[in-house]
């Protein structure tokens, strides 16, 4: 199941609205998935730190949600959500199998 880490009282409307960018293309996409708000568990938060590869990792502070994982592996930010969408690729990028568009019945 694709995670969603996300930061329900977070630093402003950048990172609401990058949120809700990734929740409407998951539902809108019918991808099964799970919002973990961090600022509610700090047994959420540190998961997702220790989570991250450190070559992820911004080089001051902590990451900024969203960040997106599928299970324990690591997808990546939502920039990286974004140009995975812009290319295409997003289901590579949460490591789900491609999904053929469905045909028409007569």
């Amino acid at each position: 199941m694709t995670e969603l880490a996300q930061d329900e009282a977070g630093p402003g409307m950048q990172i609401k609205k990058k949120q809700q960018d990734v929740v409407r293309f998951l539902e809108a996409n019918k991808i099964e998935f799970e919002e973990v708000d961090i600022t509610m568990s700090e047994e959420q938060r540190q998961w997702m730190y220790k989570n991250i590869p450190p070559e992820k990792k911004p080089a001051q502070g902590n990451p900024l949600p969203p960040q997106i994982f599928n299970g324990d592996r690591y997808c990546g930010d939502y920039d990286s959500f974004f140009e995975s969408k812009e290319s295409n690729t997003v289901f590579s990028f949460l490591g789900l199998k491609s999904r053929l568009a469905s045909t028409a019945e007569p």
